[in-house]
């Protein structure tokens, strides 16, 4: 048995009792799914042995990973099959794979057509900004490779001959791009405006460029007033991802408006129409009032430089379109930019509402040119003024830990993590501490559980950079899951990550090792009215980046069929996963299993074992489920190359704003639970998304 440091946290109560969600949201992590079966032999033999075993619990399926049905996924299938192209996901509809003689629909997001009535416009929206995410990551990782390349170019040592010679190369391929340049016209609105002319070395340029060309990205009923799926507050982390949702389609210029060449589309209107405007400091005479704004017109300006108007403006393009929403009545959305630190281009934006034009002027502006004004008022009837509401909220995290309301513990992990995590509870009188758990930081094994041997790992000194050479990387689809950016995010959920493990040469800073440095982000353990206890991070915490383990005791699943009320069990189903065995969503990884357990795909004999985290755990024990949710769960290996045996981590899948809750998908399929007698089992979900199934199971 594995020896670790563990801190006992008040055990008086019962952990059932003392985890009031246990009923509400986990009440069986160990569920037997009655599946459909052809054989009806085997059905009857079934039932005649549960009749027998009645004074056995029935054997119950627990937390599944990934299996929410969803388009470019609620966490993005890491590879579809070879008509999708293999890095980016093409703007296909429907996909049939053959295998086994069945055919299995692969449902892929299209900006055309989607699945009616399987999903909500808020999970469009969430999935058309995950796939971005996804885009961009990818290109982070080519970028991060050519810097690197550029470094160690420069290190070499080389001859007169060579340098002149690299010189002349560079000037011919100068002189080559400039008259390319020149020469080239752009195809279309579209290529100009993510910078067709060019290629541009910014990841989240060549991410939307891509989702353009591909067709990927959500395009809204109607691009005048409100974009379903996005609701006042809404703060979205850079231009281009408005652009990929259709709420303001210009990565650059700050008034979006719809042009003349779409007039068939919008008959009833006189076009140029301005839908949106982004207020970001672009123009020096802009001033903003809150519930009212004077808006600085669009031209004569620097924009790529020190903002300053060099020119005057002209009543045209967005100008006019103002000038037209004015003279129609037409609601102008208003987004607002702030600086931020956890924005990767420094700003996040923040939707403020539908504003109406009041009035519009033209006058000499501070540097001197003709300017034109616009002002707008906020409309009545939407939600309170966000912008200082998101500041307030920011505002409520303490600087220390014991200025938390509703503190009832400093430390649910009594030190054993680099980061507190404190307990608060503002629900019950008096509040108490979440007890009968003894915090763990690393996984326990029991001790009929064997390990697998340890992996001979790679040869790399220092930090593993390439992945040609790198053992690792090979057995990850000969590359690394991760980029460096944000201290290591994983670039897309796979059916397996490869991780550099203790017979590898490399250090603890390589960055195949990032989910192995332990807790990120500050975290906070939460009471709630109806889920009992929760996890939020007071932390941004950035999509694909990892957020904590599932730690528990390692435990083989036919050892904890004896005890039907702990709801803390995790099955470690990578093999089922990997197989899309169960309804479960397989994740098909470009990736290289050293060694797989031969099981027949038509019989699955369910993981051989689980994480108990029922009496000894960590955070992860803590977080509950979504329909829709923040996290994902990834399979992962380093120590070893046993699935069987992976660890289990919480990756985000979305940019996590601070204090939101964190979720994960437990993964339950409806009328999955059957009690000893037979009758199926029903639990209410309480999780509020917008497409919640109303029931956990």
């Amino acid at each position: 048995m594995v020896v670790v440091e563990a801190i006992e946290v008040n055990e008086t109560d019962d952990c059932s009792a003392a985890k009031a969600r246990g009923s509400a949201t986990r009440t069986s992590a160990r569920i037997q799914k009655i599946k459909s079966t052809q054989d009806a032999i085997r059905r009857r033999q079934r039932e005649e042995e549960a009749i027998t075993k009645a004074e056995k619990p029935v054997k119950k399926q627990r937390v599944k990973y990934n299996k929410q049905k969803s388009v470019v996924a609620s966490v993005l299938p890491s590879v579809l099959p070879e008509v999708v192209e293999k890095k980016l996901i093409a703007g296909v509809e429907n996909v049939e794979e053959v295998k086994d003689g069945e055919k299995k629909e692969i449902v892929v997001l299209s900006a055309s057509k989607k699945p009616v009535g399987e999903k909500s416009a808020y999970s469009t929206v969430t999935d058309t900004v995950r796939a971005f995410y996804k885009h961009f990551l990818y290109y982070v990782q080519e970028e991060e490779k050519r810097c690197k390349k550029d470094e160690d170019d420069k290190k070499k040592p080389k001859s007169k001959e060579e340098e002149k010679k690299r010189k002349k190369d560079q000037a011919e391929e100068k002189k080559r791009k400039k008259d390319e340049d020149d020469k080239k016209k752009p195809k279309s609105k579209t290529q100009d405006e993510v910078g067709g002319r060019r290629q541009h070395k910014r990841p989240d340029l060549k991410a939307l460029s891509s989702m353009l060309t591909s067709n990927n990205v959500y395009t809204p009923p109607s691009r005048i007033g409100s974009i379903p799926g996005v609701d006042v507050g809404h703060q979205f982390f850079s231009r281009c991802e408005m652009v990929t949702v259709g709420f303001h389609n210009h990565w650059l210029s700050g008034i979006d408006y719809i042009g003349a060449s779409f007039q068939q589309e919008y008959p009833n209107y006189k076009l140029p129409l301005t839908v949106a405007i982004v207020m970001s400091g672009q123009y020096e005479d802009d001033l903003d009032n809150s519930e009212d704004v004077v808006y600085t017109g669009q031209g004569g300006n620097n924009l790529l430089g020190n903002k300053r108007q060099i020119g005057d403006q002209e009543m045209k393009r967005g100008n006019l379109g103002l000038k037209n929403s004015l003279d129609q009545n037409v609601p102008v959305r208003v987004i607002r930019g702030h600086q931020s630190t956890t924005s990767y281009v420094g700003k996040v934006y923040t939707y403020d509402g539908l504003y109406k034009v009041d009035k519009y002027w033209a006058e000499k502006g501070v540097s001197g040119y003709t300017v034109y004004k616009f002002r707008l008022k906020r409309m009545e009837g939407q939600p309170s003024l966000v912008t200082e509401q998101v500041y307030f909220a920011r505002g409520r995290i303490p600087d220390k830990v014991s200025e938390l309301r509703g503190l009832v513990c400093e430390d649910i992990s009594g030190g054993l993590e680099n980061i507190p995590i404190p307990a608060t509870n503002l629900v019950d009188d008096p509040p108490v501490p979440p007890t009968g758990c003894t915090y763990i930081k690393s996984l326990q094994v029991s001790k009929n559980v064997v390990l697998p041997s340890s992996a001979s790992g790679c040869n790399c000194k220092g930090s593993c950079t390439d992945p040609r050479s790198c053992a690792c990387a090979r057995l990850n689809g000969s590359d690394f899951p991760y980029v460096h950016r944000d201290g290591g995010r994983l670039i897309e959920p796979k059916a397996v990550v490869f991780e550099c493990g203790p017979n590898c040469g490399c250090g603890s800073s390589c960055v195949n090792r990032t989910s192995q440095r332990g807790l990120r982000y500050r975290l906070e353990v939460f009471k709630t009215p109806k889920k009992g206890w929760a996890v939020r991070s007071w932390d941004f915490i950035p999509s694909g980046a990892p957020v904590c383990e599932y730690i528990g005791v390692l435990k083989k699943t036919d050892d904890v069929d004896s005890n039907p009320e702990n709801n803390y069990i995790f099955d470690i189903d990578c093999i089922q996963t990997m197989k899309g065995l169960g309804g479960r969503e397989r994740r098909v990884g470009d990736v290289a299993m050293p060694s797989l357990p031969v099981q027949s795909d038509d019989k699955d004999s369910g993981p051989e074992f689980c994480i108990d985290a029922g009496t000894s755990g960590n955070v992860a024990r803590y977080i509950n489920h979504s329909c829709q949710p923040n996290l994902f769960v990834q399979c992962v290996l380093s120590a070893h190359h046993d699935i069987t045996q992976a660890r289990v981590i919480l990756f985000a899948a979305d940019n996590i704003l601070p204090l939101k809750e964190l979720t994960y998908d437990y993964g339950y399929e409806l009328n999955s639970v059957h009690g000893p007698d037979g009758k199926i089992k029903e639990l209410a979900c309480y999780c509020g998304a917008p497409d919640c199934r109303k029931r956990l199971f």
